[in-house]
């Protein structure tokens, strides 16, 4: 139950950061924010894995809340370009 309260808490924190970073005023709201924020994580560690694994067991990769950002940018300007 606590690995979903932190999802959602990191999520809307890099959904926040995505917003404040792409330029132009997006109209979304807490939930589409956290959405926002999750999916870019998703997308984020997926790419992340991709370059380079973490170590066996460890359940934080540095580079992953950098890549959830870059994930919730590109979701972002994917979002703007279907909806615009």
């Amino acid at each position: 139950m606590l690995h979903i309260i932190w999802y959602i808490i990191v999520g809307f924190i890099v959904g926040w950061i995505a917003r404040a970073i792409m330029p132009g005023a997006q109209q979304l709201g807490f939930i589409m924010t956290t959405l926002l924020g999750i999916g870019g994580s998703i997308v984020g560690g997926l790419i992340g894995r991709l370059f380079s694994k973490p170590e066996p067991g460890s359940s934080f990769h540095p580079a992953g809340f950098i890549m959830s950002i870059i994930g919730a940018i590109i979701l972002l300007f994917i979002w703007i370009k279907l909806v615009a």
